[in-house]
Formats: C-alpha cells, structure tokens, sequence
C-alpha cells in the first residue's frame, strides 16, 4: 500500500500518474500495488525524483503474503487483485 501528500498540485499529478503504472486506486491518495523488489525499488527511485522531501511524504506499507490475505473490507471497497486482475 502506497499513500502519499503531496503540496504541489504537479508533483502530485505526476505521484499519482506514475502510481496507476503500478498500482489500483482505493483511495484519493492511496494505492494498492503488488510488487516484485526490483519494481519496488524502480518506483521507489521515481517517485524520490518527483517529490520535494522538505515538503511532501510518500509512505510505503509493506504487507506480507500472509497479510495480504486477512485484509477485512467494508463497504463498496472491493479487492483490486481478487478477480484475477494483477498489475505488473
């Protein structure tokens, strides 16, 4: 899980384009993402490229396979990667 504030409307467009390569919106400023290392590390360095560390934070919440199963939704949130989608 990705979540991300960013104070500059054109960083932010390019945090969140950038994101949808490799994630599903669940949220404004949430993405879920399913990643092998070396993707991770390639989005990782993009996105430090975009960002003003003094003024913006990208937090990245790693889950492992075990937890990723036992995520409890409610409401119209569905799972992104449960119908057989899978971003790569």
């Amino acid at each position: 899980m990705i979540t991300y504030d960013i104070s500059d409307d054109h960083r932010r467009n390019l945090v969140s384009k950038t994101l949808k390569n490799y994630g599903v919106r669940v949220q404004y400023s949430v993405f879920e993402c399913k990643l092998r290392k070396e993707d991770f590390l390639i989005l990782k360095h993009k996105l430090e490229g975009v960002i003003k560390k003094s003024e913006d934070s990208i937090i990245f919440y790693r889950q492992c396979k075990q937890c990723f199963g036992k995520v409890d939704r409610v409401g119209k949130s569905l799972d992104p990667f449960g119908d057989g989608i899978y971003i790569i």
